[in-house]
């Protein structure tokens, strides 16, 4: 009897399941991979290297980007599209090209040049006159790309850059050894940029570096960092940072003809090898980054 109704309990087992044996567990089945991430996109150039990239340059200028390092140097002076900018005589606009573009939207750029009416030396005057015209011209011809810049003439003894406290940064290249030869001209220049800035902006100076102190009257081009220093610090300026980002370690500071031996002047002495001079290239500048103190 009890075999009976086990056979008949296997009979229902079977038939609920189909009629067949129970089957093996099915294998595992992996799982799918993720799918590969998103292609990044190329990170956007920023507004400096844009306007350092600009169509608008003059091919002369760029070729100097390797000896000047514009991308480095405002990018150290912390200047963006947002800064409210003085350059200090611009000359041919080197960094005017790249400046005023940059802030043309959202800063200001102010190019202070020399007053030819401020001068007494004729020669002086012409000179003034001549690169200061050029200068506007280059500006008037593009109004797309400088259409926002001002150019203000300045009296080199009593210099008014812009409205009190009004600009973050203001700009020096290879000008501090120029004010040197005039008696109190250098000191009036560093004061006239500690009054323009805001407290905490910064003054950027880039200047042909000598291997030491030299004498009153010096006409080499180069300056000593440490009278640069003083002449800022003396205005009221702290030194916040140096750098080496203009450095030229084979310039030896001791041509017949001063930095103007060296390119892009090349005023080599008759007789002598140019192409020796190319080879140094620019000369070694100092990099210096002061601020005005910040009030309170």
């Amino acid at each position: 009897m009890k075999r009976s109704t086990l056979s008949l309990a296997l009979v229902l087992v079977l038939a609920a399941c189909g009629g067949q044996p129970p089957s093996a567990p099915a294998e595992p089945v992996a799982p799918e991979p993720p799918p590969p991430p998103a292609m990044q996109e190329a990170p956007t150039a920023s507004a400096l290297e844009q306007a350092i990239a600009g169509d608008w340059r003059t091919p002369e200028f760029v070729a100097r980007d390797a000896h000047r390092h514009p991308q480095e140097t405002l990018a150290f002076f912390g200047i963006d599209a947002d800064s409210r900018v003085v350059e200090i005589t611009p000359g041919g606009g080197w960094y005017a090209e790249i400046l005023a573009p940059l802030v043309r939207e959202s800063g200001r750029y102010i190019g202070a040049v020399i007053d030819e009416n401020a001068v007494d030396n004729e020669r002086s005057k012409a000179y003034y006159a001549r690169t200061n015209q050029a200068l506007r011209d280059k500006f008037a011809a593009a109004p797309e790309v400088f259409g926002a810049a001002e150019l203000v003439g300045v009296d080199p003894l009593a210099p008014v850059f812009a409205e009190p406290g009004s600009v973050d940064a203001v700009l020096t290249f290879r000008n501090v050894h120029n004010w040197l030869g005039t008696a109190g001209q250098a000191e009036a220049m560093f004061a006239g940029f500690f009054a323009a800035l805001e407290p905490g902006g910064v003054l950027g100076v880039v200047e042909h570096r000598a291997a030491g102190e030299l004498p009153d009257g010096d006409r080499s081009g180069y300056v000593s960092e440490a009278r640069v220093i003083a002449l800022a610090e003396a205005a009221g300026f702290v030194l916040d940072a140096s750098s080496e980002i203009n450095a030229n370690p084979a310039d030896s500071k001791d041509h017949p003809n001063g930095v103007w031996t060296l390119p892009p002047s090349l005023n080599v002495p008759e007789g002598e090898d140019a192409e020796k001079y190319r080879a140094i290239g620019e000369s070694d500048r100092m990099t210096l980054r002061f601020r005005k103190p910040a009030e309170g």
